[in-house]
């Protein structure tokens, strides 16, 4: 997971969940997690992206399966053991880099015709969330896409629930919003740099 401007000690509580787990949050095993993967995946425009970015990608569970339609994918996670873990498990996969980065002081350079926001904005405070999502449209390829999810129920130490920082997310991008799904326990939101449909994409239209 990521921090904006976050302290030794914010650092080392996302490490000592690693260090009791190596799946603190249940990506693997969950069912829930499972299907929202496979919502966020199915809710993506194009089947095939040149050159994709998955800030806090945890252990990679999510980065294996979007790596299956990127070219090249670039994944981040703030904490030393997330990042470790995930390129022990994505060592097969030659088109993953991962880094260790924490967002927003620490957005990567290039750009981008694919970036996901996935359950960890709201452990960012609002001007940090903004960064990101200034960040975020300024990386954006021509005809480029930003999808986001986030659990909506409360987290303790966070300011901003899922809905709170999806209608955040709304303003500051600034983007055409594609798509918008509210399920009971998150939501999630997918913006393009220049609106089409994917039956217009496919020429159905």
């Amino acid at each position: 997971m990521n921090g904006a401007r976050t302290s030794p000690h914010e650092r080392a509580h996302f490490d000592a969940l690693y260090a009791s787990s190596d799946d603190p949050w249940h990506l693997r095993a969950s069912w829930y997690e499972q299907r929202k993967r496979g919502l966020l995946l199915a809710s993506l425009p194009e089947s095939r992206y040149a050159w994709a970015y998955e800030p806090a990608c945890a252990g990679g569970e999510l980065t294996r399966s979007l790596a299956r339609r990127c070219k090249r994918l670039l994944a981040s996670d703030g904490s030393e053991a997330a990042v470790a873990l995930a390129r022990r498990r994505l060592a097969d996969m030659g088109q993953v880099q991962v880094r260790q980065a924490w967002l927003p002081d620490e957005w990567p350079e290039g750009r981008f015709d694919l970036i996901v926001l996935s359950e960890f904005l709201y452990y960012l405070r609002p001007q940090a969330i903004a960064q990101v999502a200034q960040q975020a449209r300024a990386a954006l390829l021509p005809g480029g896409t930003v999808v986001a999810c986030h659990w909506r129920a409360p987290i303790a130490g966070c300011a901003l629930g899922g809905d709170a920082v999806h209608r955040q997310l709304r303003a500051d991008l600034a983007l055409p919003q594609a798509l918008s799904c509210v399920d009971a326990d998150f939501c999630l939101d997918l913006w393009q740099d220049q609106l089409q449909s994917v039956a217009q994409r496919d020429g159905r239209r």
